[in-house]
């Protein structure tokens, strides 16, 4: 979900495509996932991809813009630690969460 998310520049519009392509058919249909927290999860996934693109402007461009920062990638370099720390957080509570 955040690699798409990353592609697409947004979590909404990657959400369904992944939650409908991927999601659904194998979490929920093959693995007996509980739909809602692989949903809930998902989504908080994709933003986390959201934190690390340039894709995703009214996060990371505008920000640097208006802060007239040199580094117009300052703040996604900022933003990439915690992304990337919520996304392994995010993978174990699915599993943790998804199949009980």
């Amino acid at each position: 979900m955040a690699l798409f998310t990353m592609v697409m520049g947004n979590g909404f519009a990657a959400f369904p495509v992944m939650t409908g392509g991927v999601g659904v058919p194998m979490l929920v249909g093959v693995f007996h996932g509980n739909p809602a927290t692989m949903a809930a999860i998902g989504m908080f996934s994709g933003y986390c991809g959201t934190l690390m693109t340039p894709m995703a402007a009214n996060f990371n461009i505008v920000p640097a813009a208006l802060l007239e920062l040199p580094d117009k990638n300052a703040v996604i370099k900022t933003q990439v630690p915690t992304a990337l720390t919520l996304l392994i957080v995010n993978v174990f509570l699915l599993d943790w969460l998804m199949f009980v």
